[in-house]
């Protein structure tokens, strides 16, 4: 990549700054401030706690090259990567200096709240700099430094320490924006999977009031039920695994685990095959906390709390890709004789939070229900591969982002946009190469909407003719216009009315294919049955 590496210095609050101004991969210019820390490093005994804010450094600091990933174990490769002094944002503004300051966009990456990265590597801002605006990718903690939760209150670790990371990154947004010629009066959040819900629990908790004013949840929101980890027992299993002997007492666990190296932590074995039939992905996530202290970012259920949220007063935009369970085809590939056993253990395919409210009986009955959705008069086998990802693409992702919309509709005042992404390429779908290789040569997988709104290492300058450089075109329009206005109609989709989703038409969606029309969500009649196997109290 040719780009001039003119440098450029800002005066922030802490200190001074060095940054470079770049070329995009469609040459246009834009300033480059990375790894520009917002936390002291969270090392020591730090580890594992709420972040501290930075402090002030003295000379010129380099932000002319992003920060490491935070510690995490690969999930493709279980390869162990990144460091714990992780705790950085990067600040790409189109301009330095223009009339009126630019919308900020805020984007928080997903990862199963295990991996992750802020990092050109992924999410390149090359596309969002043909646009007037300030784009801010952020570091978290992730796994067991951003979520491992003990109960003893004297020891300040309840819990999502990885969230707390974004509440502080925010703060940071709102404070200092302003010198990187952003408008802190106009910023948006976005972030999808594991970002969608993060970016959902900054709207649902009091800690981040005021610090941003509109919200595009992807993929992701704290209705999915893997958003929000049963409490049990992996701070101590964890311990156990890193040579810790001694009984169960949380001050000596925390004691242990600060002494293990940062890389040995992430190479655990946690997840037992009980927890994968109650559908756990993951063993370190956001969890209600373990007590309610001054930085509590999730005091009760996520689902209650998005009752009465702040954020109940902002616009939102909120989506999904159209065949989300591709994200799933490694795993389900791995175990395709679980697949021919589901007859003998049908009550795996419903979610644990229905389970534990309903007699056996009524379960066995919804999982009947979800059999003859998915399979019809078939007996679910490994030869009905496909119908099981669909049937995850419900589950896992689809049914979560329908009842945040329903549960929009029900609490909020302002408007709530609702889009399918369903942009199918032979090879600009990263995602689905990602999860699938060359298995699975079409549909819209999880994920692949990143690889039309980021320039990733894999992606290549494309003719500007064609279907998937005018998708990238429409992405960013719809996404740039929603952070300037509220409102994501743009000259890109100029031809549709795209109106905010009503109680009366709430399967109303804006289908983004090879054509951009305005159609009646086609997931809604599945989605209906997975409404019926819930009590109604417990959707939204």
């Amino acid at each position: 990549m040719s780009e001039s590496l003119e440098t450029c210095e800002l005066a922030l609050p802490l200190g001074q700054i060095k940054g470079v101004k770049r070329l995009s991969l469609y040459d246009d210019t834009y300033y480059s401030f990375e790894k520009i820390p917002f936390a002291k490093p969270p090392l020591g005994e730090l580890r594992f706690k709420a972040p501290v804010p930075a402090e002030s450094w003295s000379g010129v600091l380099d932000c002319t090259h992003y920060a490491d990933k935070p510690t995490q174990r690969n999930l493709q490769t279980s390869v162990i990567e990144g460091a714990e002094d992780c705790l950085y944002l990067n600040v790409y503004p189109k301009q330095l200096k223009s009339e009126k300051p630019l919308p900020v966009m805020v984007y928080i990456y997903g990862g199963a709240y295990t991996v992750g990265e802020a990092t050109r590597e992924v999410y390149g801002p090359d596309y969002f700099m043909t646009k007037d605006v300030v784009l801010v990718t952020l570091n978290y903690r992730v796994d067991c430094f951003g979520f491992l939760s003990l109960k003893d209150p004297t020891l300040k670790v309840p819990g999502n320490a990885g969230l707390k990371d974004q509440v502080l990154a925010l703060k940071w947004v709102k404070e200092n924006i302003s010198n990187f010629n952003g408008d802190s009066d106009n910023i948006t959040v976005f972030g999808e999977s594991a970002g969608g819900s993060s970016t959902h629990f900054m709207m649902c908790t009091d800690q981040t009031k005021g610090l941003f004013h509109k919200a595009i949840p992807m993929s992701g929101t704290v209705h999915n039920y893997w958003s929000d980890n049963p409490s049990e027992d992996f701070a101590f299993r964890l311990a156990q695994q890193c040579g810790f002997t001694g009984e169960n007492n949380d001050a000596k666990v925390l004691e242990h685990l600060q002494g293990v190296p940062a890389r040995d932590l992430v190479n655990h074995d946690l997840i037992t095959p009980e927890h994968r039939r109650n559908g756990m992905l993951f063993a370190f996530g956001p969890t209600v906390e373990s007590y309610v202290g001054d930085d509590c970012v999730v005091p009760k259920p996520p689902v209650e709390m998005a009752r009465d949220a702040w954020s109940n007063n902002i616009p939102v935009m909120l989506g999904g890709t159209s065949f989300e369970g591709l994200f799933m085809y490694a795993a389900v590939s791995a175990n395709r004789k679980g697949l021919d056993s589901l007859n003998q253990d049908p009550l795996r395919l419903v979610p644990r939070e229905v389970r534990e409210v309903n007699s056996e009986k009524e379960n066995l009955e919804y999982a009947q229900r979800l059999i003859r959705a998915y399979f019809g008069d078939a007996p679910p086998s490994s030869a009905l591969f496909m119908n099981i990802l669909d049937l995850y693409s419900y589950k896992v992702f689809w049914h979560g982002v329908h009842r945040t919309l329903n549960a929009r509709l029900a609490y909020a005042k302002a408007p709530t946009y609702f889009y399918r992404f369903d942009f199918d390429s032979p090879n600009f779908n990263f995602y689905r190469s990602k999860f699938c290789g060359d298995n699975i040569k079409t549909g819209v997988a999880h994920a692949d909407e990143l690889s039309y709104l980021f320039r990733n290492s894999k992606s290549w300058k494309l003719e500007k003719s064609s279907a998937e450089y005018r998708t990238i075109e429409r992405m960013i329009g719809i996404w740039a216009a929603f952070a300037a206005t509220s409102n994501p109609n743009c000259d890109e989709i100029a031809h549709i009315d795209w109106k905010p989703s009503t109680k009366d038409d709430p399967k109303r969606v804006i289908n983004i294919s090879n054509d951009i029309e305005i159609i009646d969500l086609p997931e809604n009649e599945k989605l209906k049955i997975w409404d019926g196997i819930y009590k109604p109290d417990q959707l939204i």
